[in-house]
């Protein structure tokens, strides 16, 4: 199966409202919402694609001529290549009823340890959703279970199924504040003061993913709450309207706080050169949304393994296209803004 191939397939399976764009740039279902769009008018998500496609790598090819090697350790863990699937979840509502949770996760979690990195699952309303996505991980390797900002006595019980998978790490995507469907219950899940993450990071027992940064000050009351590590994140574009991009906001708190805390980064990132941007700006890796979920709809696991390689291949071409041989020689001297 080609890249072109799965698109294909993913069309005939994956509506109504996504529509498995050749580019996934957030303008043919940016107001749609059940969907992979927004509440609003969807230019959060158009933002951050733009705004990656705006930054030049600087090309030098006067170096040792060695094969590109694109490992990470996070968390203890070797991965293959620095990307992650984003979480998503309930995605009968928003992509269709190819594949209902259970599926999907046992798919996309297994897909990706295969393919040497790792899934972040979703959560939902509906709590099977999370138990399906721990179930997922427990079984098929290399995952970390993601919850929703609910209250604190939701999220207690959630994170003491999540241990129960056993994973690297669990994060908590608390920019899905914003989502209308947490609006609705009682108590009502939200926002989050530094206090009760600070409760919620030491009740994890796992390392402790927040996913939903985009300001400094943020950044900072991440790493005050205890957290391991933060996702440079504005779900993906969805919840709030005329945000910055996540490309414009990533080195400022890379600087501020890259010594102090893991940094990873989500929004718009689409191929392997985007990748090597994020790197550069200072994150140590980054999570991908949408394209996973068409790469799953469009060939399973085959359809993962095929997105993968794409990405990995860019990753690697664009490194030995710039004089980098490891993730760690990428720097901000290897982009121009």
């Amino acid at each position: 199966m080609t890249y072109q191939e799965m698109l294909e397939h993913a069309r005939t399976c994956i509506g109504p409202y996504c529509k498995a764009c050749p580019v996934c740039n957030g303008k043919a279902c940016k107001d749609t919402m059940p969907g992979p769009g927004a509440k609003g008018l969807g230019t959060g998500a158009i933002r951050n694609y733009q705004k990656w496609q705006e930054i030049c790598v600087n090309m030098d090819t006067i170096c040792e001529n060695r094969e590109a090697d694109p490992s990470v350790t996070l968390f203890g863990q070797t991965f293959s290549v620095p990307f992650f699937a984003a979480p998503v979840g309930t995605v009968q509502l928003h992509y269709g009823d190819q594949y209902d949770d259970e599926a999907y996760n046992d798919i996309l979690v297994s897909a990706c340890a295969a393919n040497g990195f790792a899934a972040f699952t979703g959560d939902g309303v509906d709590e099977r959703v999370f138990q399906y996505a721990c179930a997922a991980i427990r079984t098929n390797g290399a995952g970390f279970p993601t919850v929703k900002p609910w209250d604190q006595d939701t999220l207690l019980e959630k994170l003491e199924l999540a241990r129960s998978a056993n994973p690297t790490a669990i994060a908590m995507d608390i920019d899905a504040a914003g989502l209308p469907f947490l609006k609705g219950r009682t108590p009502p899940a939200g926002c989050k003061s530094v206090a009760e993450l600070r409760e919620i990071v030491q009740c994890a027992g796992k390392p402790m993913i927040l996913k939903g940064i985009m300001t400094v000050r943020g950044a900072e009351k991440a790493v005050e709450a205890g957290a391991a590590a933060i996702v440079v994140s504005n779900h993906g574009g969805r919840v709030l309207d005329q945000c910055p991009a996540t490309a414009e906001v990533l080195p400022e708190i890379a600087d501020a706080v890259g010594k102090d805390i893991t940094i990873l980064v989500d929004g718009g990132i689409r191929t392997g050169m985007d990748v090597f941007k994020a790197l550069a700006l200072g994150a140590k890796g980054v999570l991908i949304g949408r394209p996973f979920v068409v790469a799953v709809y469009g060939g399973g696991a085959e359809g993962v393994a095929v997105y993968a390689k794409k990405l990995r291949d860019e990753l690697t071409d664009t490194m030995a296209m710039c004089g980098v041989h490891t993730l760690e020689e990428i720097t901000r001297e290897c982009v121009r803004i």
